[in-house]
């Protein structure tokens, strides 16, 4: 099967976007490919937009820059389509209320992958509902299982993964909840 690209979005698009919000904070190239744990060359190639970066670096680069991964991304008129090792997601809705951000997500996860996300900024978390198939989900130390009808959610300042179980694709939403770093 093909690789897909992580994000169906202009990469030089998300790319000027990250640059923008690394330089408004002061932080140079190789401060924030460290602080995220990529490399200098991953990080300047997806600024420039040729380098495709997974699900995964961007959570890493926008963590370290204290935003939402909705603010590297266009306002798309259909869902955004996201896809990391093994979950895919669709962005629906991003809004916000006082000093937070919402994201919004429908997701897939198929059976037999595992994805491992990096820590978001402190005081992110994740609240998942589940609709099919079995789901493990949260800290990678302490995961938690939901079934169809079940709803976990954790603090996902911390690396945290999702596995489905079973034969089945697990299909859920996903809200994520952003609080605004203090300045």
């Amino acid at each position: 099967m093909k690789p897909q690209p992580a994000i169906d979005t202009d990469p030089r698009v998300v790319g000027d976007r990250l640059r923008r919000l690394r330089q408004a904070r002061g932080v140079s190239l190789s401060e924030l490919a460290k602080r995220a744990g990529i490399g200098k060359a991953t990080l300047s190639g997806v600024e420039t937009g040729t380098r495709n970066p997974t699900l995964e670096t961007l959570w890493a680069i926008t963590a370290q820059l204290g935003v939402p991964i909705g603010a590297i991304l266009d306002a798309p008129p259909e869902p955004q389509v996201m896809r990391g090792t093994a979950i895919e997601a669709e962005l629906l809705e991003v809004f916000e209320d006082d000093r937070v951000t919402y994201e919004l997500y429908r997701v897939r996860v198929p059976p037999g992958l595992t994805q491992t996300s990096p820590a978001h900024h402190e005081g992110v978390s994740e609240h998942v509902t589940v609709f099919t198939g079995t789901l493990s989900a949260g800290p990678v130390d302490a995961p938690l299982t939901a079934g169809p009808g079940d709803h976990i959610s954790w603090r996902s300042d911390v690396p945290h993964g999702y596995r489905a179980h079973g034969p089945d694709v697990v299909r859920a939403t996903l809200l994520m909840r952003y609080p605004t770093p203090p300045a």
